[in-house]
């Protein structure tokens, strides 16, 4: 094979002629555009090339745009859903709130119900003793979590906290055999103590005479004795009811509500008392016209404190809750002299 720098003229010859010929085609083509056609089927010939060798950087640009994409679909879908945990949670308490604005309307001075505030905690772990039913959730000591603090879900009670780390909390469930629950019949009111059978699915209603009015399928709700859980929040469904001649005491089950065995997130409770971050700073005055405004709508089955703030000291937040309690008691005298004079006046 011959190479253009083989032998024959000389080798600088060759390279001057080679040099001279390029300058005239870059003269020509800049002056005379002699080369746009060969340009053209040459970038036409190259083009695939170019969109294969650039294949390796569009899957890289293109994974990475799929993998953010799916994380902020995930985030944005968690957030979804704890928001709406959040409100089934709230949607709990309807029927029992139905009955008691019932009962307010017919009870002008009744006093005040004040909500709970609520966080959500993700189940770490579960107690592998088949004896003791306890879970571990994701918040403790950090997040203001406290021994004997109330613990549910969007379906109904789920235990109560009894012991609390830095980080984590030990979460007793309702059906423990050594956890009692005060509770009352939504039907009627009638108060009772649900206790654990060492059962999952299954609690007991011990003591009560066998006359006692409850009927199968009743519900069971909170009754807020006791301090620990806040009225009105879903318990249990009576399941048995059996009167046994032998016994002075009924035989009745119940079943939990929630799904104690296939839990994920739970919601803890806090009471104002003990509230996560104390109530924001508010005036004598702007304290008692918001309890006064809140009372004399007949329409308002409770009333909202104020959201706490994680920034003020738990002493305010008792101080707020003593001036609404203030308040309250000044618009019920308010509103019976209002009676009185409406009387004297007929």
């Amino acid at each position: 094979m011959r190479t253009i720098f083989g032998r024959g003229s000389s080798l600088q010859l060759r390279l001057f002629i080679t040099v001279l010929l390029s300058l005239a085609g870059i003269v020509a083509d800049a002056r005379f555009h002699l080369f746009d056609g060969m340009r053209l089927y040459i970038n036409t010939f190259a083009s695939p090339l170019l969109h294969l060798a650039s294949v390796p950087r569009d899957v890289v640009e293109e994974a990475s745009l799929q993998l953010k994409s799916r994380s902020e679909l995930l985030k944005d879908n968690q957030q979804l859903q704890q928001q709406l945990f959040l409100l089934r949670s709230d949607l709990l308490r309807m029927a029992e709130l139905s009955q008691e604005n019932r009962r307010l309307r017919e009870l002008l001075g009744s006093p005040v119900t004040q909500d709970s505030r609520k966080l959500v905690a993700r189940i770490l772990s579960v107690d592998s003793d088949p004896f003791v039913y306890q879970v571990v959730i994701d918040k403790g000591i950090e997040h203001h979590v406290y021994e004997g603090q109330p613990v549910v879900n969007d379906q109904g009670v789920i235990g109560q906290v009894v012991s609390v780390g830095k980080t984590s909390s030990r979460v007793l469930l309702i059906t423990d055999v050594s956890h009692a629950l005060p509770v009352r019949v939504l039907r009627n009111d009638l108060r009772a103590i649900a206790a654990g059978t060492g059962n999952i699915n299954e609690l007991t209603l011990n003591n009560l005479p066998r006359n006692v009015d409850i009927r199968d399928g009743d519900i069971l709700v909170t009754s807020g004795m006791g301090g620990h859980f806040p009225e009105g929040y879903p318990v249990a469904k009576i399941t048995r009811m059996a009167n046994e001649e032998q016994s002075p005491f009924a035989e009745i089950k119940a079943e939990p509500l929630a799904t104690l065995d296939r839990l994920r997130y739970v919601l803890l409770l806090w009471e104002d008392a003990k509230a996560m971050g104390p109530l924001p700073v508010m005036s004598e005055a702007s304290s008692a016209a918001a309890a006064t405004s809140a009372a004399i709508s007949t329409s308002a089955a409770t009333a909202t404190v104020p959201s706490p703030s994680l920034e003020q000291t738990p002493e305010k937040g008792q101080k707020i809750g003593a001036e609404v309690t203030s308040a309250a008691k000044n618009k019920s005298v308010f509103m019976t002299s209002g009676k009185e004079k409406h009387q004297e006046q007929r």
